[in-house]
């Protein structure tokens, strides 16, 4: 028995990040890249390293441009974060699995550091593959609050659960992440909406070396915890811009979702440091007359282009700045 599984990147369209403040988003899973996940019977557990996981470097330039945008320890040890977390979960609900071993190996397209959320991609992956060997029905709901716990709990990333219920649901999906919401049920409403109804949207993400995301962080959350006035109020207001989003969408209102993508990234320019380097990647898109707003955290942005000439002008513009422009793939 051969399975393989697969996950996919994904990009915030509005209300990022807004996730983790009981906010509401828009997102998109990007099909253009994906991870996936091979595992079969084995008489012993045995995760196979890839590539990206050796200790073999052709010098010591390629050892430290490979530690800048794989970390030092490549992606086993998300596998391992995984397994553990969902053993743990079978106990919690006393699922008693079969005495069982197997081999389990990964592999991803999804560009790393740049905020298309290629580490949790191979966590769902990884969920997904084990669900299906150990024949195990996690909800679909339950599933996200899982593999964000992998990554906080036992690998010490920072994220919100935007990225994972994308990953989980595929498509494009609003979320809505109201305090009171999350804590009778645990988790956020999800509302898939019909990827049909998207506009027209580019994605441009840096092709230079990224750095290791959840590492690097601001103030943003202990202010708002500390409840100032101007975080907790644009917090909101990035929330609202989610809330608009999806009654433009169903309406079809171009015009306004352009305008929401912008205001989006100028209320979180507000209230975040924004590097240099990804404010150019803004800036030249907004040059071009697209709209544009981040996928993430940074390193990649998403917004709408009017027409082919204009696609034409960012794919021209972003490659000065060594960014490459791609159309997401949406089912």
């Amino acid at each position: 028995m051969l399975i393989e599984t697969r996950a996919y990147a994904r990009a915030g369209l509005l209300g990022n990040p807004s996730d983790g403040f009981f906010g509401k988003t828009i997102a998109i899973s990007v099909r253009n890249f994906g991870a996936s996940v091979t595992l079969y019977p084995s008489p012993e557990l045995h995760i196979e390293p890839q590539l990206q996981d050796t200790n073999v470097f052709r010098s010591l330039y390629h050892l430290r441009d490979s530690v800048s945008t794989l970390g030092y320890h490549g992606g086993v040890p998300l596998l391992k974060a995984a397994i553990k977390k969902f053993s743990e979960y079978c106990e919690a609900e006393h699922i008693r699995l079969p005495n069982q071993n197997f081999s389990i190996r990964y592999n991803t397209s999804i560009p790393r550091q740049v905020g298309l959320s290629g580490s949790s991609a191979i966590i769902v992956a990884t969920f997904r593959a084990l669900m299906q060997f150990y024949g195990v029905e996690i909800p679909q709901p339950i599933l996200p609050n899982l593999v964000l716990a992998t990554e906080a709990e036992e690998l010490g990333i920072t994220a919100g659960l935007q990225d994972r219920v994308i990953q989980c649901y595929e498509g494009c999906v609003y979320m809505d992440f109201d305090r009171d919401i999350m804590e009778r049920q645990g988790y956020g409403q999800y509302e898939p909406l019909d990827s049909r109804l998207l506009p027209k949207l580019y994605i441009a993400y840096n092709t230079d070396l990224g750095k290791q995301s959840g590492r690097v962080h601001n103030d943003v959350r202990a202010r708002w915890l500390k409840g100032e006035p101007v975080v907790v109020e644009t917090m909101s207001a990035i929330a609202d811009v989610a809330r608009e989003g999806r009654e433009a969408m169903l309406r079809q209102d171009g015009k306004a979702l352009n305008e929401l993508v912008n205001r989006n990234f100028d209320l979180r320019a507000q209230i975040y440091n924004i590097t240099d380097r990804n404010r150019s990647l803004i800036e030249a898109a907004r040059v071009c007359g697209a709209s544009a707003s981040f996928t993430g955290s940074g390193g990649s942005i998403i917004g709408l282009y009017r027409d082919d000439a204009m696609l034409n002008r960012l794919f021209v513009e972003l490659k000065k700045i060594n960014a490459r422009v791609i159309k997401p793939y949406v089912v």
